[in-house]
């Protein structure tokens, strides 16, 4: 990855950072020779995702949970990084309904003490993980960052609030902020396994193991899907670009695309895979998001640049060599 016209070497702090979204982007500051201090509790963040790093000059990793009193205070006062990245919260828009005790603490209050912690530790800027969940339900497509917000769940009304959180101390103390709001992100090391997982995972583990995948609706349903090798670089954009105050940008491709024609790109890949089963809608399901992408190239100078073939080819060489590499482990009987 090439950066011009941006900060010089950062050392920047990332909470969450053995997550799916949180080991792309410790990936992509070391890559762009930047020093990382990467904290995670391994709540849902996984060791073998950041394992690749341990050897590398300008990498740490400090096991600590940033949602308990003080402890993001004393990472801070350890490294004294120039940015905090803050990816750690709660990923579940289900579980966020489910314990809203949960979703507060993990999603509000844990931004409001990273806000309060750059603050007191003189860190000069924080790029939030925000998501597109902010917009609710919105007819006039594609959504653009200065028009109407109506979130439709507690996770998205949480994503709003935290915005609001970090915008007030930009204005009232000088902190730097950028909330980038990701649209429907896919890639190597989302679990598929997992019942909050996306759709590209899910679909790419069902048709590797040679499972009927199952679609509800017609499949009609769009949403914008973003490589996460792209987020991961709009987030080391959003770390280093100077000039910012308090910006908030769509990180998306601007170009929505159906189920239909992520089931097409898949069936390309495996033609032998068994047909889809469509079954009946799910209440309350967003029928179609796509955002706009123009404010990210104005701020950031970002702009998506993996196309949807590219990264479907590489999440499913990715998981093809994750499976063999899980077969050689595995006991041999004759």
């Amino acid at each position: 990855m090439e950066f011009s016209g941006f900060m010089k070497t950062q050392r920047v702090l990332v909470t969450g950072a053995a997550g799916f979204i949180g080991s792309h982007t410790v990936d992509a500051l070391l890559e762009s020779g930047h020093e990382v201090v990467a904290v995670d509790s391994f709540r849902t963040g996984r060791a073998t995702n950041i394992r690749q790093c341990a050897k590398q000059t300008g990498f740490v990793f400090e096991f600590a949970d940033v949602s308990q009193e003080g402890a993001l205070k004393l990472m801070c006062l350890k490294y004294r990084p120039d940015t905090i990245i803050h990816l750690a919260g709660l990923v579940s828009v289900v579980q966020a309904q489910e314990e809203p005790d949960l979703n507060f603490l993990l999603n509000i209050q844990t931004t409001h003490t990273v806000a309060e912690t750059a603050r007191a530790c003189g860190v000069r800027r924080v790029v939030f993980a925000s998501s597109a969940a902010v917009y609710g339900d919105i007819a006039d497509l594609p959504v653009r960052e200065q028009g109407e917000t109506r979130p439709i769940s507690l996770y998205g009304t949480a994503k709003r609030v935290s915005e609001q959180i970090l915008d007030g101390h930009a204005k009232s103390f000088g902190l730097e902020v950028a909330s980038l709001r990701f649209f429907n992100v896919y890639g190597p090391r989302q679990d598929p396994r997992s019942p909050y997982s996306g759709v590209m995972s899910i679909f790419a583990d069902r048709f590797a193991a040679g499972e009927k995948i199952h679609v509800f609706g017609d499949g009609s349903q769009t949403r914008d899907f973003v490589s996460v090798f792209d987020v991961a670089r709009a987030l080391v954009l959003g770390a280093t670009r100077e000039g910012l105050t308090s910006e908030i940008c769509n990180i998306c491709t601007g170009k929505p695309v159906s189920l239909l024609d992520i089931i097409g790109e898949f069936q390309k890949l495996y033609p032998a895979a068994p047909a889809p089963e469509f079954l009946p809608g799910r209440e309350g399901e967003i029928l179609h998001s796509a955002g706009s992408h123009r404010r990210a190239e104005e701020v950031l100078g970002f702009s998506a640049r993996i196309s949807l073939e590219e990264g479907l080819q590489t999440l499913v060489r990715k998981s093809r060599s994750a499976v063999t590499k899980s077969a050689k482990l595995m006991p041999q009987y004759a």
